[in-house]
């Protein structure tokens, strides 16, 4: 019998790059008892064009997403960079405005995945796999907007087999940054870099995040490094963790 109803927000990345990612983070919804509703007409959250100051044609698509997600159900979001944007940056775009009160009662509905998983679930797993030495990426958003970084890191903690060692410098950006590695190619390149060289200096055998955007930008410096570190999105680690895969 489910025991609660929530909305599914995909992300650009999750439906452009990471679509099995998103499958598994709805298979640990309904793992625990979760009837999940996916709106096909749901669209980006509009952090980038935010980023990049159109603030007039981010509001056209925030009103979509909130009156897209009409029903008074928790809306469940697999980034902590989507989180913050739709949980806080919307009240900002809003403020004084008169859809403000309910683009307000919208942000009080979202949830980052492993906040849900951890604050509204309580959600205990069995760990199924190998031993294995794992780091953690914290992306900036999820750390200093959203705030949900805790909540991750206690759904890797509770995995008996799985170590879990932090990066020196785990605060700093890893250069993406959205439209910022667009614009500033050079400087992002090194940020990537100096994150590398943090993961390898761990000796782990996986890096784990729960933004796509940190993991693409990460991954393809490994690769084009030649660095035999896997990166692994949290909701795909999870449920290959406890077995959903």
């Amino acid at each position: 019998m489910m025991q609660e109803r929530v909305y599914f927000f995909a992300t650009c990345l999750g439906g452009v790059a990471f679509s099995d990612t998103c499958v598994n983070a709805i298979k640990l919804l309904r793992n625990s008892g979760v009837e999940v509703v996916f709106k096909k007409a749901q669209t980006c959250c509009s952090q980038p064009s935010y980023n990049s100051g159109y603030f007039d044609e981010s509001r056209q698509i925030i009103l979509h997403n909130i009156r897209l997600f009409n029903q008074d159900y928790p809306v469940i979001v697999p980034s902590g960079s989507c989180t913050g944007m739709m949980r806080e940056d919307y009240k900002e775009l809003f403020k004084g405005r008169p859809e403000y009160r309910e683009v307000r009662d919208f942000c009080k509905r979202v949830y980052e995945l492993s906040e849900y998983l951890c604050k509204v679930l309580g959600v205990q797993y069995e760990d199924k796999g190998q031993p294995l030495k794992v780091t953690w990426h914290s992306n900036c958003h999820a750390l200093r907007t959203a705030k949900t970084i805790p909540y991750a890191k206690q759904l890797i903690r509770s995995l008996c087999n799985v170590e879990l060692i932090e990066l020196e410098n785990e605060e700093e950006c890893c250069g993406f940054g959205g439209t910022f590695s667009i614009k500033e190619p050079g400087i992002s390149e090194v940020m990537v870099n100096k994150k590398i060289q943090d993961i390898q200096s761990r000796g782990v055998e996986c890096l784990i995040s729960a933004d796509a955007g940190c993991l693409m930008n990460i991954s393809g410096a490994m690769q084009k490094q030649n660095v035999n570190i896997r990166a692994y999105h949290l909701y795909d680690f999870l449920a290959d963790r406890i077995g959903l895969q």
